[in-house]
């Protein structure tokens, strides 16, 4: 796709050393830092305004910051629910899409644990 944003792709290395569950907390937290407080969703104007506190969103331009948008708006509505940042920040990480599965089975697994441990 023309435009897609370069970055430092720390994702792997962060699901690596935290795992599935601990790369979604992550996820999620950074999707907070970028959001607009108000919305609950990230517009345009907030990921101007809060991409420096986010590593690796720092250094992008303005056309990059429209272009980020514009792929992750999966509704059309003009802004990012915490759920197409997710599947932005994956589609965005080439090593991490190879390896989503795994991730995704990974965090299956501990959430299956731990609804029998709460059984029990």
């Amino acid at each position: 796709m023309k435009g897609n944003i370069e970055f430092e792709d720390l994702l792997p290395v962060i699901a690596s050393k935290l795992g599935g569950e601990g790369l979604i907390k992550e996820l999620c937290k950074g999707f907070e830092l970028l959001m607009d407080k108000e919305k609950g969703v990230i517009t345009l104007e907030s990921l101007r305004k809060n991409s420096s506190m986010v590593l690796g969103l720092h250094d992008l331009k303005e056309d990059e910051l429209v272009s980020m948008m514009r792929e992750g708006d999966l509704d059309g509505d003009g802004t990012l629910s915490q759920m197409e940042f997710c599947v932005l920040m994956f589609r965005l990480s080439p090593q991490l899409m190879n390896d989503s599965s795994f991730w995704f089975q990974q965090a299956m697994n501990h959430n299956h644990h731990n609804d029998n441990k709460a059984s029990t």
